[in-house]
């Protein structure tokens, strides 16, 4: 992943809507997901999803947070982190008794095993090749792969934006990932194999980093950044409108369901997150993280429309 070598700021703002495209993307494939009819009945759009869009998401939501990782580093401890993620823990526990799937938990698992030790290392090449060694590690035939890829792609994320690539490389790097991708997902209908998928989901997850970072401007950036600054929120709320939903989805067998629930919370999500952010600092469950993670209340209301644009503390976010 390459991000922009503005100021500190403008790279914030690339991070946010990167991680609304995310949330965004995960609340579609785990829409889908949570269809057992597709198993027996499936149609058209069910390989639409399973070859464009599953596994997709979540490797762009892992290099996100091995940044987040190293930002939330720059004004804290490490025992500051351990609480942040001890509480990050306790959230996936909550969420897992109602969606078996969650990751919440498998991030602060695998924050704490992974990236602590890794801040210990000499910076940019040394962590990125070993997020890489990570990932082939978890790409193996018979290790498993799925949460398995998520402490490699911490690392990757945390050692590109140590290395900080220049923007010249977006469009040649969006055209090999693409390509990549296009192959791969050819390949995989031909063979059915498990390795060549989850590699060409890989590509397909830099295809689209890269793809954004290039068409990016103010105005897209700004719908897509509240999603990602309230992502925590976010991606529970829509875990809970997934599991409120399940009946009626399932007795749909076109599938179409699945697409229209999705544009209807991310709309929702979008609307609420815009007006939220308007008047606090933090999203709902955000605010409360902070809170946990230092063990006092932390303010969160604006006092000014200027408070909006003001560098915030701790900027690192799931």
């Amino acid at each position: 992943m390459v991000v922009h070598l503005g100021p500190v700021k403008t790279r914030i703002h690339e991070l946010d809507a990167l991680r609304g495209f995310a949330v965004g993307g995960i609340m579609l494939v785990n829409t889908w997901q949570h269809i057992e009819l597709k198993k027996t009945h499936p149609v058209g759009l069910d390989w639409f999803v399973e070859g464009l869009f599953q596994s997709r998401f979540y490797p762009i939501f892992s290099l996100l947070f091995g940044i987040s990782f190293l930002l939330f580093l720059r004004g804290n401890s490490r025992w500051a982190l351990v609480s942040r993620l001890f509480w990050l823990f306790c959230f996936g526990m909550i969420q897992h008794q109602f969606y078996e799937g969650e990751v919440l938990t498998d991030y602060a698992f695998y924050g704490a095993l992974v990236l602590l030790p890794a801040s210990f290392l000499a910076e940019g090449l040394p962590v990125l090749l070993l997020g890489v060694a990570g990932v082939g590690w978890a790409l193996m035939p018979g290790v498993g792969g799925g949460p398995l890829l998520i402490p490699g792609l911490f690392l990757v994320g945390m050692g590109v934006w140590q290395l900080r690539p220049p923007r010249s490389l977006l469009l040649p790097g969006f055209a090999v990932a693409a390509l990549a991708s296009v192959l791969l997902t050819m390949a995989w209908i031909s063979t059915n194999d498990w390795t060549v998928y989850s590699v060409a989901a890989l590509a397909g997850a830099a295809a689209y980093v890269l793809g954004l970072l290039l068409i990016l401007r103010p105005w897209l950036s700004a719908l897509m950044e509240p999603l990602g600054k309230m992502a925590l929120t976010n991606y529970v709320s829509g875990t809970a409108v997934i599991a409120l939903a399940l009946p009626l989805l399932e007795t749909d067998r076109s599938r179409w369901s699945v697409v229209g629930l999705t544009a209807v919370t991310l709309i929702v999500q979008g609307l609420f997150s815009r007006w939220w952010l308007s008047r606090f600092r933090y999203g709902p469950l955000e605010w409360i993280w902070r809170c946990l993670t230092w063990f006092r209340l932390v303010p969160n209301r604006l006092q000014s429309s200027r408070d909006q644009n003001r560098p915030l503390p701790d900027p690192g976010v799931p």
